[in-house]
């Protein structure tokens, strides 16, 4: 009995001796397998930098030997940006290969703490032949001249801080969806570039109905630990058309005051720019004199950065046909119809004639002739087209329905009129109040006859 129990307790030992190996195996085996996963995730995420992308871009500047002027031949070259939102170490950048055909010199680990390049307009799906565009110019700081910005500079002193090499990038996304202006600052003679200031907007491109209020999208971003964050600053925006431009607005943010401008109904958001860097242009209600290009303006002191905002004003034509009601064709007759379109912006109109009949089938009838463009006092345009239906030619011997067909950017729009034929098919409405009204006259005129012939006879 006691050697049956010591033989027991043997194989629970051994049993438990077993687990405990097995177990501490598998939890070796677990903390490896997690380990290697740690790994490769820091590794992951340094490399590729929190979703940041890898931006091809041109490296544009001035060839050396040339002085400036309108005529300064320029040079470009392939170049490319490494982006993390943390800084590099040498490990990390080991790990980095650029493609042979693009120079070391021009290979270059930013430093994008805000994450201002890690957008997904800027990262294209792998093998996509789309490519956000982007260029990379030599940046030099400089004092502004402009009365809302120049207290920032009010010291003739550059500082120390600026005795670096700067570089401005300019980005645009992919399908219209964000312009970007980056100005960033690395060591001298080093290729590790930090951003400083970050303009941009989501909204490059608007389009919007004549008499909506506008918002025109731009933020900005300031490095906190550089030495010009809290030192003031400035925004301007201006407006550009054609050759002409204007200042819409700008604001002195060292001494929290708006310039002088003839811009009504234009507007900022103070709250937002001090708290969250938005400094998007509102306008209460839109005009066609407003369509054309706006550039959002960020001034530091000796730095600045901005951003062009594309406004289109699109409204589309209300159209009307004349003669209204049109009058009834007789077969044989010519009659002369017009369509007028009016109120719409842009210019450009196709306008266009169909003729739906009785049976339902439909026929163009060309534009007939069209006049040109006259301008009313709010800039919208109106224009008009003339049509000569000859009843003989067009086959309209039941009637239809006329159309006049704008075709706009601003949508399609149509204008339709009933047209009746007398005499002919089917008669109308009219055409059987006609037939009653000369039936009753005939019976009239019978039955006074029949009763002035009956008189005499008596």
């Amino acid at each position: 009995m006691v050697l049956f129990h010591a033989k027991q307790g043997i194989r629970e030992f051994i049993h438990r001796y077993h687990f405990i190996l097995t177990y501490t195996a598998t939890m070796s085996e677990i903390s490896t397998i997690y380990k290697i996963s740690v790994f490769a995730f820091t590794l992951c995420f340094g490399v590729c930098g929190s979703a940041c992308p890898v931006l091809e871009c041109w490296f544009v500047q001035e060839k050396p030997g040339h002085g400036g002027g309108l005529s300064t031949p320029m040079s470009q070259e392939k170049s490319l940006m490494f982006i993390r939102t943390e800084a590099y170490s040498e490990e990390i950048k080991t790990e980095l290969h650029p493609p042979a055909d693009i120079s070391s010199s021009r290979v270059y680990y930013v430093t994008d703490p805000a994450g201002t390049f890690c957008s997904a307009a800027l990262n294209p799906p792998k093998g996509s032949v789309n490519k956000p565009k982007c260029e990379i110019n030599p940046f030099m700081p400089h004092a502004s001249m402009v009365r809302w910005a120049s207290a920032l500079t009010d010291s003739a002193q550059s500082p120390v801080y600026l005795q670096a090499d700067w570089f401005s990038v300019a980005a645009q996304g992919l399908d219209e969806q964000l312009t970007l202006s980056n100005i960033m600052r690395a060591p001298s003679a080093s290729k590790e570039p930090k951003v400083i200031l970050s303009v941009s907007s989501k909204t490059p491109v608007v389009r919007c109905r004549l008499g909506e209020p506008v918002l025109l999208d731009c933020g900005f971003w300031i490095d906190p630990s550089s030495p010009l964050h809290g030192s003031g600053f400035s925004i301007e925006w201006r407006y550009q058309f054609r050759g002409e431009g204007r200042l819409v607005l700008a604001y002195d943010g060292k001494n929290d005051r708006f310039a002088e401008t003839s811009e009504s109904g234009a507007e900022m958001d103070i709250t937002g720019l001090y708290q969250t860097g938005n400094a998007s242009l509102i306008l209460e209600e839109s005009q066609v004199r407003h369509s054309g290009t706006y550039i959002c303006t960020v001034y530091l002191p000796h730095l600045l950065a901005q951003v062009a905002v594309d406004l289109e004003i699109v409204e589309p034509p209300s159209l009307s046909i004349l003669p209204s009601p049109l009058p009834l064709l007789v077969p044989g007759q010519v009659l002369s119809v017009q369509c007028e379109a009016s109120g719409f912006a842009p210019h450009t109109l196709d306008l266009g004639w169909e003729f739906i009949g009785a049976d339902g089938k439909a026929l163009s009838l060309g534009q007939g002739s069209v006049v040109g463009h006259r301008r009313a006092s709010d800039g919208t345009f109106s224009q008009s087209s003339r049509l000569e239906l000859d009843s003989t030619k067009l086959r309209l011997a039941r009637g239809g329905e006329i159309s006049c067909v704008a075709k706009h950017d601003g949508g399609t729009r149509r204008a339709s009129a009933a047209l009746n034929v007398i005499g002919v098919g089917a008669p109308s409405i009219e055409d059987s109040m006609a037939m009653v009204a000369v039936a009753l006259l005939l019976y009239g005129m019978i039955k006074f006859f029949s009763w002035t012939f009956s008189s005499g006879e008596f």
